[in-house]
């Protein structure tokens, strides 16, 4: 089992900026992607940013040069900083990482980290 715990979340004015971490934790396991989520009343979960083990990156364009993904695989970390933030970035970020499972992969879920910007 794979437990992942989010942190960094917060209340924030426009034009500014926030980290947040996604430590995942438990044995025995390795993890291929690993990203964030977003999810904002009455709209579904969306993509925001994904990174592989490998490090290759993936963006929402609404995120995209704005929002950076980074992964520390020693440390089943990832993060991601954002800058330049809208209020329209507001939302429960949650974390999700993937573990490969013989022939298929297995989800986990963070438990959400409010995010939200002023105006």
């Amino acid at each position: 089992q794979v437990q992942l715990v989010e942190s960094g979340g917060g209340l924030v004015q426009a034009g500014g900026s926030l980290r947040l971490s996604c430590a995942a934790s438990g044995s025995g396991f390795r993890l291929s992607a690993m990203g964030w989520y977003r999810q904002t009343p009455g709209k579904q979960r969306e993509l925001v940013a994904t990174i592989t083990d490998g490090g290759s990156a993936n963006y929402a364009d609404s995120v995209k040069l704005r929002f950076s993904i980074s992964r520390d695989n020693a440390k089943n970390t990832v993060y991601l900083q954002m800058n330049s933030l809208k209020p329209e970035d507001t939302g429960v970020y949650y974390c999700n990482a993937r573990r490969p499972y013989f022939n298929t992969v297995v989800d986990y879920w963070g438990q959400g980290t409010q995010v939200t910007v002023s105006s």
